[in-house]
């Protein structure tokens, strides 16, 4: 009996369910196409903005205002000028950083590319989100009031910023390029 090569349109149950078939040539099957669909990066890049940028906006809401009723309408409000402003430019910046530390660390590990790009980018994202946050949760009536509201609410989140971001830049980071490249 001559056997053909399957694809995956030709395969049904009753091929399956054949006498003849054989379970190993499913092994052999290729994808013709490796590359990840736009959908699925759009979908990367969005849970990793609600991720990031919902957790500090939350935090440095919480900071600024406190907890009231107004507090999740107050939240939002923060986290989609964020989305909007400072995290498409922090997913810039993250990916010139990630190209700077690549050229600069040639020889280096790539745990401490991660973890020295984890760190950057907690200062800049942590400055940005403050700043976003500080804006729309208190406006600029005295630039004095603002300026210690925002460095007030930078300081006190940091720690937290920089935890999750070393965090996720060893552990999602490199999962989240794999996806983009793809």
């Amino acid at each position: 009996m001559v056997h053909q090569a399957l694809n995956p349109q030709s395969l049904n149950a009753q091929a399956i369910n054949s006498p003849t078939f054989n379970s190993s040539e499913i092994v052999t099957l290729k994808p013709t196409n490796n590359k990840t669909p736009l959908i699925y990066k759009v979908l990367t890049v969005l849970g990793m903005m609600t991720l990031m940028g919902g957790t500090l906006t939350g935090v440095m809401t919480f900071l600024n205002l406190g907890y009231s009723d107004s507090f999740f309408s107050d939240w939002l409000s923060a986290f989609l000028l964020a989305a909007v402003t400072v995290m498409p430019a922090g997913f810039t910046m993250m990916a010139l950083l990630t190209k700077l530390v690549e050229i600069l660390m040639l020889n280096s590990g790539e745990k401490l590319k991660n973890t020295l790009i984890g760190i950057s980018m907690a200062l800049i994202m942590e400055s940005g989100i403050a700043l976003s946050t500080t804006y729309n949760n208190l406006g600029v009536t005295n630039s004095e009031t603002f300026f210690t509201a925002w460095f007030n609410t930078l300081v006190t989140a940091l720690p937290f910023a920089l935890t999750i971001m070393v965090i996720v830049s060893l552990t999602i980071k490199p999962k989240v390029e794999a996806i983009l490249k793809g």
